[in-house]
């Protein structure tokens, strides 16, 4: 009969043995060594029924094909523009994938400029990972009005929440528009600066306490505290 070794949201280190027996599976984060399964790396465990899996406290972006992102436009060329998305090499938007139409010879500074941030979606990694970006599709669009912040990639998943509930949540409370990136970086617009300031000291709480057990609770309380007086 398997056992496990350790709790719902324990910090274990990569090496460390999780659980014994055949009864639990690995996944995410962890691997089996012979009836052990092991972390193979630093975070906090999550049990889904059998499924045994370490979401990490940290690490760099990892570009998937149709993750959204959030870029700035670093350079351009007279067909493309080069992204910096957090990742190791610029990402690249073909002046076809805007979206619109573009006629040849057009300034493209002028559809996109340098320091301009955009929401895209990775249209494709290659096995050099090499990324192409995507401008075709709903809300994906040049970044005009609120704020950008960065949290780390590897708390988006818990940012956003299951079955998009902590996102959500934050949402409904302010009243902003947010759009998460799965690169690490958070677009944030309410039409009330409190409210939009709220928001982000949210979004900074979870990414930085994203081990925390009750930690949807406690970002609740934390809203209802803090819009009591904001009208």
């Amino acid at each position: 009969m398997g056992k496990l070794l350790v709790n719902e949201r324990d910090i274990v280190v990569p090496g460390e043995e999780v659980a014994e027996g055949m009864d639990y599976l690995p996944s995410l984060g962890t691997y089996r060594d012979k009836e052990t399964l092991v972390s193979s790396q630093f975070g906090f465990v999550n049990i889904s029924g059998r499924l045994v899996k370490v979401i990490p406290l940290s690490g760099r972006y990892n570009p998937r094909r149709d993750d959204i992102v959030i870029g700035r436009v670093a350079d351009m060329t007279f067909s493309n523009w080069f992204v910096d998305v957090d990742y190791a090499t610029e990402a690249v938007l073909s002046s076809k994938e805007t979206g619109e139409y573009v006629q040849r010879g057009t300034d493209l500074s002028q559809i996109y400029g340098i320091g301009d941030y955009i929401i895209a979606r990775v249209m494709g990694v290659s096995r050099q990972k090499a990324i192409d970006l995507s401008m075709r599709g709903p809300g994906l669009r040049k970044i005009t009005t609120g704020r950008i912040i960065k949290v780390d990639s590897v708390k988006v998943p818990r940012i956003i929440g299951k079955e998009g509930s902590m996102i959500s949540l934050i949402k409904e409370k302010t009243g902003c528009r947010i759009m998460v990136g799965q690169n690490g970086k958070v677009w944030i617009q309410g039409d009330d600066l409190k409210k939009e300031r709220i928001a982000v000291e949210a979004i900074n709480m979870i990414n930085e306490k994203s081990f925390v057990n009750g930690l949807t609770e406690k970002i609740k309380e934390f809203l209802e505290k803090e819009l009591k007086d904001v009208q």
